[in-house]
């Protein structure tokens, strides 16, 4: 791993760790705030100062204002804040960086969790909010964060993409289960019962839309959800696993992050 990486990751686990150390030093309860807004490092800091700014002021509010310099996400603590009561002064917040900021589009998310989150969790919030396409202040609800426990069978014939995609899924929170082609995914699906399935469909033995199919026509109460996963990116085959009932077409190379957004959303 280069040293930037490396870097990178004791950042985030820094930021991540340090966030949920202080909601853990409230007691009597903290709501939590993410913000997003796109730009260059320069209108992130920028971002931050009026942020700060704006926490500043609010009477007898011992807040935290956090930046993860990998993701340019900020976090907000507000001690003592009820979801109801933190979600006004969101919009309050928004409404002051549109004010201040040139071309300000942040995107918010408010958690709405029954006990201190995890870190893990936290990384789900900061996520959900940089990937937001709504300018609607998100709530992020405890289902959300029990969404991470699900299972997911990763079917892929490389194994470097295999072990890439178990470490990243297991780091997500769910649990996973490696199959190396159709016919031992088929095999596996009923004994394990996945709540979704994340496929390439260049495999041995059966692949394409038959092992679609075979997923699809399996004994369960409840089939999996299905990603496909591939290098194929011809339009017709797209359109054909659509109308065969996948829920979602990723084609390589991939954006790890928009990966676990898309997995997130077929869960719901």
């Amino acid at each position: 791993m280069s040293q930037s990486a490396t870097l990178q990751r004791v950042q985030a686990v820094d930021f991540y760790g340090r966030l949920e150390e202080e909601v853990r030093n409230h007691s009597h309860g903290t709501a939590l705030l993410f913000l997003y807004c796109a730009g260059n490092s320069s209108e992130t800091e920028a971002g931050q100062a009026e942020v700060q700014s704006f926490v500043d002021q609010l009477s007898g509010v011992n807040g935290e204002v956090l930046l993860d310099t990998n993701t340019g996400v900020l976090a907000v603590t507000l001690p003592g804040y009820s979801l109801d009561a933190a979600h006004y002064q969101a919009l309050l917040l928004k409404q002051h960086l549109q004010g201040r900021l040139e071309q300000a589009d942040p995107r918010i998310t408010l958690a709405a969790l029954t006990e201190v989150p995890s870190a893990l969790t936290l990384k789900q919030m900061a996520e959900a909010t940089k990937l937001s396409t709504s300018s609607d202040i998100h709530i992020f609800t405890q289902e959300e964060a029990d969404s991470g426990q699900s299972r997911i069978l990763i079917v892929d014939q490389d194994a470097t993409v295999r072990e890439f995609l178990q470490i990243r899924l297991t780091m997500q929170g769910y649990e996973t289960l490696e199959a190396v082609d159709g016919l031992e995914a088929l095999d596996l699906i009923p004994k394990w019962e996945p709540d979704l399935v994340l496929t390439e469909l260049n495999l041995h033995g059966i692949d394409g839309l038959p092992f679609i199919h075979h997923i699809q026509q399996l004994d369960m109460k409840e089939p999996p959800k299905i990603v496909v996963l591939t290098e194929k990116r011809v339009e017709q085959t797209i359109s054909q696993c659509f109308q065969n009932g996948v829920d979602d077409y990723v084609t390589k190379p991939f954006s790890p992050v928009e990966l676990d957004a898309r997995i997130r959303r077929c869960l719901h």
